[in-house]
């Protein structure tokens, strides 16, 4: 059997197109090894970013992005910022990726997001045994025509209840706004606020850390459980790169590298 003169012209262009996207893969892979480095965030948020005994930054979400970057052929340049500055530097370009971030139409102005690969992780209000013994709520709304002081950190998103809650002036009045949680449960701590709303792991590892889990506690209260996604700033990515990304993430929850993460870090 022989080609007609109308295939293998097309042959020959597929095989030229072939080879194109190898040679451009390889090119695009040993530039990146060269030249491909990318700012991460970070912040004393055990157990997903933190330092170790040696001083050295760890956690599941630095690891875990460390090693996207890796399968990447890039590197990661840590950055550690408060959350609200870190939203800022994204928006700017002078940050690159900001983990463990939720998808808000004002942030997708200014961030391209991974979409959801990691588990969700529920957040729930935390409250000083007294204020829990006398408020049981069972939902976040149950606190608003309350004495009930809150706590949250600055340009964090908590969920639908607590945007109802934040338009009754009267409550948002008692809701105080800091950059750390670590003020927060010494807020708490000291009564000058009556509950704070954190990831519920977070909240117990700080809380055992601070060693105010005897005077703190977490309640059935849940206020969010949305998956949260891995921002990356549009001034500094494309969407090659944040489509790579993500594939680079899948490929860790997928051959149980990140289930190894969480198991080092939260349940030993």
């Amino acid at each position: 059997m022989t080609l007609s003169n109308v295939t293998l012209p097309l042959l020959k262009s597929r095989i030229f197109q072939s080879a194109l996207v190898v040679f451009l893969a390889f090119a695009w892979a040993g530039q990146s090894q060269a030249s491909c480095e990318k700012t991460l965030r970070w912040d004393d948020d055990p157990p997903f970013s933190m330092l170790d005994e040696e001083g050295a930054v760890v956690g599941i979400y630095v690891e875990l992005n460390r090693a996207a970057l890796a399968r990447m052929g890039c590197q990661a340049r840590l950055r550690k910022l408060p959350w609200a500055r870190a939203l800022k530097e994204l928006e700017l370009g002078r940050l690159d990726i900001l983990p463990g971030a939720f998808r808000r139409p004002e942030r997708e102005e200014y961030a391209h997001f991974s979409g959801t690969v990691l588990p969700p992780s529920r957040n729930i209000l935390f409250m000083h045994q007294q204020a829990l013994e006398r408020w049981p709520a069972s939902s976040l709304l149950e606190l608003q025509h309350t004495a009930f002081r809150l706590g949250t950190q600055i340009n964090v998103s908590y969920g639908a209840d607590y945007q109802q809650l934040m338009s009754d002036p009267v409550f948002a009045a008692r809701v105080v706004a800091v950059a750390t949680r670590a003020s927060l449960w010494k807020m708490v701590g000291k009564g000058r606020i009556d509950g704070v709303i954190a990831d519920e792991l977070t909240g117990a590892y700080e809380l055992h850390q601070l060693g105010l889990d005897d005077q703190i506690k977490a309640t059935s209260v849940v206020v969010s459980s949305d998956p949260a996604e891995v921002a990356l700033s549009k001034r500094s990515t494309d969407p090659a790169f944040v489509q790579a990304y993500a594939k680079a993430l899948q490929g860790l929850v997928a051959d149980g590298s990140y289930a190894r993460l969480v198991q080092r870090h939260l349940l030993q």
